[in-house]
């Protein structure tokens, strides 16, 4: 009889988990849906930033046979995805929600929310800053004689992978609340750490980003500026959380 009411429960926990994989899926085939006519529209709207660079009588060029139709079917599925985030999010929250202690779902509902926002604004700040300037950059130095035709699938490949390295790197702040949370490290111990995660920042920025200075250096710096504000976060979320460890305990004792 154990082993039965030990193999239910599991059982459950896996349908529960299919049903909200299921849910993310299919939000992001409804958005994907939604947008799949504008997909042209979309990927003008990414290549904006190196169209506009390009030198008078250039564009850009698809050297595969399939690339005009695969390529903007492509950034819009990521583009969907990128949609369905706050409903992914919500799925994995519904799921984690009732294994929680009271104080860990105020902790974790937010920091769904801020990750999210925080991955956005990193996407953000790599289209309207980083995208200018490193685009501006190549053009400009370009040999005499050479012609700047970018294939419009390897341009596609190039800035989702620096939206991914600036979304990723924006979550700093969020991982820092997380870790001191957890008691892996406290924000003296971090503060003590700083000049070396600086250091770790630019070399960050250097592997995540293509090997041009300007990139590099545009991603190492807000790392260190989200490290500090991570820094600062944490350590009266710290506090509140022991606060709080105090009082569910004295409750506890109570009871």
């Amino acid at each position: 009889m154990s082993t039965v009411e030990e193999t239910q429960p599991l059982f459950s926990h896996l349908v529960e988990l299919r049903n909200r994989l299921l849910r993310s899926i299919l939000s992001v085939l409804l958005v994907f849906l939604g947008l799949v006519w504008f997909a042209n529209d979309i990927y003008a709207f990414l290549s904006a930033p190196l169209v506009e660079r390009l030198p008078e009588g250039t564009s850009m060029i698809a050297t595969d046979v399939a690339s005009p139709f695969f390529t903007p079917i492509k950034l819009t599925l990521v583009a969907s995805v990128f949609v369905a985030v706050p409903m992914i999010l919500y799925q994995v929250w519904a799921f984690i929600a009732p294994g929680l202690y009271k104080h860990e779902r105020r902790l974790i509902m937010p920091l769904l929310f801020s990750s999210s926002l925080l991955f956005y604004a990193g996407v953000a700040f790599a289209y309207f800053v980083v995208f200018p300037l490193v685009f501006g950059f190549f053009t400009s130095i370009a040999p005499e004689g050479v012609q700047v035709a970018t294939d419009i699938a390897s341009y596609l490949d190039f800035v989702l992978a620096l939206f991914l390295a600036f979304g990723i790197a924006f979550e700093i702040p969020v991982a820092i609340i997380l870790l001191c949370w957890t008691g892996a490290t406290d924000p003296q111990s971090l503060r003590q750490k700083r000049p070396y995660i600086i250091v770790a920042a630019f070399v960050v920025g250097m592997m995540l980003t293509p090997p041009d200075i300007i990139s590099q250096t545009l991603l190492a710096i807000p790392m260190c500026l989200l490290f500090e504000v991570g820094l600062f976060c944490s350590r009266f979320y710290v506090r509140a959380e022991a606060e709080e460890d105090e009082t569910e305990t004295a409750e506890r004792d109570g009871d």
